[in-house]
């Protein structure tokens, strides 16, 4: 899963291609099968848009016992969707349940749970149930069906009978004229818009786009691909088909084996976006359909799609401890998001350095911000890469106005520790092993094998590529809160971090500053909409001026020293003074008046920047090249 977000770049070294060898998207699924539970009924769906702008898909369900029913059938709807790591109570969505038998008789039915329905069968051989299945909400997690075209995922929409969820089933969609269908799932040979599945993990797996869509296909290794797009947009089609192809065959070189049969990018182009969702042999993905403007665009939607690309391997295959088989009735517990997701934006950004989209320096410029992001975030020393990962299921996806000084991105972090820990790896094995030697015999090792690994099998994969013991380097920055040191990785590739210069180059001076973000227009904090032209602070992160003298997220900022506040006119008063200087602030706090005089504190608003040392030894620059495929550059350049 990705949300928007500033891209974290890296790249590493070219690779000797090995022969690749073709999957079916069935290969997971056939070596982590549930077993098919004994009686399993004959299990059908029909997914029907009949009038799409009440948002509304319709769902029949049909299940035929051969050796007749049990007494009662439960019917449960999933509470979360894999790759999204958050409860979101699905069944909140089910309305006009209804249940019958085979000749249409009304079968008696009542709620067990929040998101199980009880059928008594008095002894039907088959149950026909439907219900209608609000959709309204545009996301890569969730279903939106409207006049334009309906999108959903399966877990989020169809009810699994209790106990087999290893079962086979179909699934047939009616569609309104003149709309297609896409899917990874494979088609039923002759029966139109029908499609197979070979159990419930693989159906929930497989996002279905039904619209009047446009289709770009290319080839990578004789696989196909398709990149589906979905709604208007300022796109380049023929920029869309190259450059993803560019970033499939990076990442499928890298892996050494394509374990699909064909691969499909669902694209949703609207008014907002930036996110994905992972899937065996598919994706799903929204922009916005004007996002394709400048280069910086182009590359922030490649990084996009190289994030969830890469998944197909990293979390759809080479599988942390609890995920998956899943259990969806609740929360599936692991301390391993920092490499699910951290590893794969780092190696989001690497793959577009070895794809060519992006040079080294843009790579570099790229790593600089997202280390600046993370030591700007208080909450770095508060929560560990393994607490984030566990603790997602409350915090990620549930942020508030002190999550910056509470908690730490297993997005950001992770990505920043993969860095760290191939940078690590290239210096313990002298350059001749990397982190992609570890991703590699994770996939050999677990996937291959039909198993999930835990923390101690990712520690020891990183040792053996190293050639040495890392538990110094997991104690410290996995399992705890200490601070990274940036210079000793970098040092690896002849780099260098500076965190106090200006854009000339000289010392950024101190200056006076409050600390505190204001939160742009529209923008939701504490339950409140932020009005036009207000000042509201949004957080208050932990160690600043404001934060040590009482500023509270939420207030609205009225006036500074008696004058009416606007963003411009408090940034002038503030550049104005000296660090240690007085202001007196008129602030609205839950709509009481109140007068606030601040001391203002100093810093040095210097962005990050990687250099090279100045002078590299060649085993430096060996190693420069090999990470990033670029010459090493001359010290004191900035590329």
């Amino acid at each position: 899963m990705r949300h928007m977000r500033t891209q974290s770049l890296a790249l590493a070294a070219f690779l000797i291609l090995l022969p690749f060898a073709a999957h079916s998207a069935r290969a997971q699924a056939d070596e982590r099968s549930r077993a098919v539970a004994p009686n399993a009924p004959e299990i059908s769906y029909t997914v029907s848009i009949r009038q799409p702008y009440t948002h509304l898909l319709n769902v029949v369900e049909r299940l035929r016992y051969s050796s007749g029913a049990p007494n009662t059938v439960d019917l449960r709807m999933p509470v979360w969707t894999p790759g999204s790591y958050l409860v979101r109570e699905f069944g909140r969505n089910v309305q006009d349940f209804k249940a019958a038998d085979a000749g249409g008789r009304a079968l008696p039915w009542n709620k067990a749970n929040k998101n199980t329905w009880r059928v008594e069968t008095n002894g039907a051989r088959e149950l026909v149930v439907s219900y209608n299945v609000y959709s309204n909400e545009l996301s890569v997690r969730t279903n939106e069906v409207n006049d334009r075209h309906a999108f959903w995922n399966n877990a989020a929409t169809l009810m699994y009978p209790e106990g087999h969820l290893g079962a086979p089933l179909t699934l047939r969609v009616e569609t309104p004229a003149g709309w297609k269908v896409a899917t990874g799932l494979p088609a039923v040979a002759g029966a139109g818009d029908a499609f197979r599945a070979e159990n419930f993990d693989v159906l929930y797996d497989s996002p279905f786009l039904v619209s009047n869509f446009r289709v770009v296909e290319f080839e990578v290794k004789g696989v196909p691909h398709r990149v589906v797009i979905d709604g208007e947009g300022n796109y380049d089609p023929e920029r869309v088909r190259r450059d993803v192809q560019k970033i499939v065959a990076a990442e499928a070189d890298m892996m050494r084996e394509i374990p699909y049969h064909d691969y499909t990018f669902i694209l949703l182009l609207g008014a907002g976006g930036g996110g994905g969702l992972e899937h065996l042999n598919s994706t799903a993905l929204t922009w916005r359909r004007f996002g394709f403007s400048t280069d910086a665009d182009w590359r922030n939607f490649y990084g996009l799609v190289a994030h969830e690309f890469f998944h197909l391997w990293n979390v759809k295959r080479i599988r942390p401890d609890a995920l998956g088989p899943f259990d969806y009735t609740e929360e599936n517990y692991t301390r391993l998001l920092w490499v699910a997701e951290g590893f794969t934006d780092y190696y989001a950004g690497l793959f577009l350095r070895r794809a060519g989209l992006v040079t080294d320096r843009q790579y570099l410029d790229a790593v600089a911000r997202s280390f600046q992001n993370l030591q700007e975030t208080p909450g770095r020393l508060e929560q560990s890469a393994e607490e984030a990962s566990f603790d997602a299921w409350i915090k990620y996806y549930r942020p508030d106005e002190n999550s910056i000084n509470s908690s730490v991105s297993y997005y950001d972090k992770g990505a920043i520790l993969g860095l760290l820990l191939d940078l690590e790896i290239r210096k313990r094995s002298g350059g001749a092993r990397t982190l992609d030697d570890v991703m590699r015999s994770l996939y050999n090792d677990f996937y291959k094998k039909g198993r999930n690994y835990t923390p101690e099998d990712f520690r020891r994969a990183a040792e053996a590529a190293a050639g040495a013991g890392l538990e110094e380097f997991f104690s410290r920055y996995v399992r705890g809160r200490e601070e990274l040191d940036y210079n000793a990785a970098l040092e690896v590739a002849g780099l260098r971090l500076d965190t106090s210069s200006g854009p000339d180059g000289h010392p950024a001076p101190e200056e006076a500053y409050l600390g505190a973000p204001f939160a742009r227009d529209g923008e939701q904090v504490l339950g409140r909409t932020v009005q036009p032209g207000t000042l509201v602070i949004r957080s208050v992160p932990a160690g600043t001026p404001a934060y040590d003298q009482g500023l509270n997220a939420g207030d609205e900022i009225a006036a500074v020293d008696g004058f009416r506040a606007t963003r411009d006119f408090l940034a002038a008063r503030i550049s104005d003074r000296r660090p240690g200087d007085s202001v007196t602030l008129t602030v609205f706090r839950a709509d009481e008046l109140r007068t606030l005089t601040f001391k203002l504190g100093g810093h040095r608003s210097a962005a990050y920047r990687i250099l090279p040392v100045a002078r590299a030894t060649d085993q430096q620059k060996r190693n420069y090249q090999a990470w990033l495929a670029a010459p090493f550059p001359q010290a004191g350049k900035a590329q």
